[in-house]
């Protein structure tokens, strides 16, 4: 996948400050209205005893993907809770993306479900619940 050019200031603004994701090699792909999609290489420094991605690398990507897309509307967002599924491991080399989607809003509330892959394969799924922070926008926390 490739840089489509639809990514909003706002979202490469957030993302430029991110830098526990930037640090690790995350990639914003794609942004837009309540979605977004980040890339994310396993490197050997995210492998655990079992010659697996540590789950903990696989949240974040999912995380950082939550956070783009429910911060696309404008008021700065947060995380009021998230839960992950993992479905199949990833191994060093592996490209992970994943994939946010908004489900509803309501009021400051949101949820968002975000799908990690490695190609077609699932690796994880990830439900965020956000909560507006009132008196906010992105673009006055950047």
């Amino acid at each position: 996948m490739t840089h489509t050019g639809d990514v909003t200031p706002t979202a490469e603004a957030m993302f430029a400050a991110d830098q526990a994701s930037r640090g690790l090699g995350v990639e914003l792909l794609e942004h837009g209205e309540g979605t977004a999609a980040l890339r994310m290489t396993v490197t050997p420094a995210m492998v655990n005893c079992h010659g697996m991605v540590h789950g903990g690398y696989v949240f974040l990507l999912a995380d950082s993907a939550f956070a783009c897309a429910c911060n696309s509307h404008g008021p700065m967002t947060v995380a009021a809770g998230a839960d992950i599924t993992f479905v199949a491991p990833a191994h060093e080399g592996d490209v992970l993306v994943a994939r946010a989607e908004e489900r509803t809003r309501y009021g400051r509330s949101g949820l968002y479900d975000v799908t990690v892959l490695r190609g077609d394969t699932v690796i994880a799924e990830f439900r965020g619940r956000s909560r507006s922070i009132r008196g906010t926008t992105s673009k006055e926390s950047g």
